[in-house]
């Protein structure tokens, strides 16, 4: 017992610290470097967005843009630099784009993904930028712009007899990695009621705390598989170098459904925050960091306001 305790944790840190230390890695065709990724990305001021900002709205820390981003080791969204004290990645790099065309200095606050709603709800956060998806439900509380498709996979072992998932009965009976309250396990458990009206196996939902558990669980043979967002999942693939991608689903299923900049409803920042994120789009900042980290294939033409989303 204590001999398999000792592998699990040894396997443990060795996979966090692939996950953080891995130099180059390629995704989506594109060497994503975190040593070069780890120098910032910087836009110019946006007077429309900065003239649009509510003349009664209080930044949490005067004269910064406070945001919550999820602190777990998920590269390329959010990874810790070598310094193991700033937080580099995709989310940072937008956040900080948004805080630069606003004319703020960029304040980001770590924190988990069960944190952010209560933070940004309750004003301690001014937005949190972590993988958030727009649904029908958060939409009764928070404000919502948008900045990327949300593009999901599944992804198995490399020796894994599943070939492909990607319909609702090619996941009868697995067991599946899924983050709690996320868009994938609504999708997940909207397919498997649907399953279940056929007759076919329920699936097991498979809960882990790091994304490092996650991939110690599919390489053990403890989950079938994946299922999470795209880049995530082929970030593991590439450190590990045994798990496959098994196939892609939109975000929305059967509608599409986009990431978003989530800040407090009806606090009025929303349209300063779209108009710095079409300010960013137009003059090609935008398209730079989705690149340099792998993301391109997730780009949106434009930001939108509370666009219909998952359950709308």
């Amino acid at each position: 017992m204590f001999n398999n305790r000792l592998r699990r944790f040894i396997v443990l840190a060795g996979l966090a610290a692939a996950y953080s230390s891995a130099a180059d890695v390629r995704i989506n065709n594109t060497n994503v470097s975190l040593a070069a990724n780890a120098r910032p990305v910087d836009t110019v001021k946006n007077p429309t967005a900065i003239s649009q900002i509510p003349k009664n709205f209080h930044f949490v820390h005067p004269g910064e843009f406070t945001v919550a981003v999820s602190g777990m080791t998920e590269p390329p969204l959010a990874v810790m630099a070598d310094d193991n004290k700033t937080l580099i990645g995709s989310e940072p790099d937008i956040a900080r784009l948004i805080a630069d065309s606003l004319g703020l200095k960029l304040n980001i606050v770590q924190t988990s993904w069960d944190d952010w709603p209560l933070g940004v709800s309750s004003g301690r956060y001014d937005a949190a930028i972590s993988n958030i998806t727009v649904t029908r439900d958060r939409k009764q509380k928070f404000d919502f712009a948008t900045y990327r498709k949300d593009l999901l996979a599944f992804y198995v072992k490399d020796n894994s007899p599943l070939k492909s998932i990607t319909k609702a009965a090619d996941i009868a009976g697995l067991k599946i990695i899924v983050g709690s309250g996320t868009n994938q396990e609504a999708i997940l458990l909207a397919w498997d009621k649907e399953n279940r009206s056929h007759g076919l196996a329920p699936f097991t939902p498979v809960y882990m705390p790091s994304g490092s558990a996650e991939s110690l669980a599919l390489l053990s043979g403890r989950a079938d598989a994946y299922f999470g967002p795209h880049v995530l999942g082929a970030w593991k693939s590439q450190v590990t170098g045994q798990t496959r991608f098994a196939g892609a689903v939109d975000g929305g299923w059967p509608k599409a459904a986009h990431i978003a900049v989530t800040m407090k409803k009806g606090n009025g920042l929303d349209r300063a925050v779209q108009t710095a994120l079409n300010g960013v789009i137009n003059n090609g900042d935008y398209q730079k960091v989705l690149n340099r980290w792998g993301e391109g294939l997730e780009a949106l033409p434009s930001s939108e306001i509370n666009p219909p989303g998952l359950g709308d």
